[in-house]
């Protein structure tokens, strides 16, 4: 969190940029000083203060990581890599059906997507969508193209053809909520601009942003745009997978049992209009994942 704090001295005011973040189980201040008036441009101030706590805080430890991971896939065999990515895609697969809804197990997602047997007693529609989810998954790692529009509506129109044909592949033209949350999803009116400047924004940040802040902010943006009448937060999962690969960063699974804290952030992101709430979650799980690279 980043406020603007008073300090007086001898009776004159003197203004600072306070930052706190989590350190070790407790808390750590960096501080900046404004002046002894607040500046006209305090919010740009803030976000480019902001900028250089994370640089100093994340940004080379996440090099690290990619650094160690891009030496250990030289040395690994090329079986043993196909071999990783078939047990995360599972992996990823289960968790991500699961933070939504779905009721099948590890061990009966592992069934299906490995050995083709369907659990009995589960919901077909939970045994399609599990299936499709993989299927989308190890196809967009292996596609050349971008982050567009057209790409992202057929990773939709893949993900839901099977189960859900009538909202499969379609920008949403009636208002939804969001089960447990107090946020309040754009109107349909209002989602073309905000989708157009999404992929403006994408456009202008892919090879200036590092590519960790960029999978958590597409994350974000992308779901709290929330176009789809279904699987916002899978489509917006699988964006955040698709740019990690592409900067050969490794790839990130966020665990079923972790769905609360992670709503949270999510939600406390959109409520406040503040993108680094969730991105320090983002940041702090994703080093704790990869913390053997570092």
């Amino acid at each position: 969190m980043t406020t603007v704090v008073k300090r007086m001295v001898k009776g004159i005011p003197y203004y600072y940029l306070v930052h706190t973040i989590r350190d070790n189980g407790g808390f750590k201040q960096k501080s900046l000083y404004l002046g002894r008036v607040i500046p006209k441009d305090v919010d740009g101030i803030r976000r480019r203060f902001i900028l250089e706590m994370d640089q100093e805080r994340w940004f080379k430890s996440f090099e690290n990581i990619k650094k160690n991971y891009a030496a250990e896939l030289k040395r690994a065999p090329k079986s043993s890599i196909q071999k990783e990515l078939q047990t995360f895609s599972v992996r990823f697969t289960y968790d991500s059906q699961r933070i939504e809804g779905s009721m099948l197990s590890l061990r009966e997602t592992s069934g299906l997507l490995e050995e083709g047997i369907s659990p009995s007693g589960k919901p077909i529609v939970d045994i399609k969508e599990a299936a499709s989810h993989q299927k989308v998954f190890l196809e967009i790692l292996a596609q050349r193209e971008d982050l567009t529009m057209p790409e992202v509506l057929d990773w939709h129109w893949r993900l839901f053809r099977d189960t859900k044909p009538d909202i499969a592949g379609k920008i949403r033209r009636h208002g939804v909520k969001i089960a447990g949350s107090r946020f309040v999803p754009p109107f349909p009116v209002e989602l073309q601009a905000l989708l157009t400047e999404f992929f403006r924004w994408y456009g202008r940040s892919r090879s200036k942003m590092n590519p960790v802040e960029l999978a958590a902010l597409a994350h974000l943006k992308f779901v709290t745009i929330h176009p789809f009448a279904d699987g916002n937060g899978r489509v917006s999962r699988l964006m955040m997978n698709f740019i990690l690969h592409r900067h050969g960063y490794p790839m990130f699974n966020i665990d079923h049992r972790r769905r609360n804290s992670y709503y949270r952030a999510l939600e406390r992101s959109q409520l406040v209009k503040d993108e680094r709430v969730f991105t320090a979650w983002f940041f702090r799980w994703y080093e704790r994942e990869f913390r053997a690279y570092e």
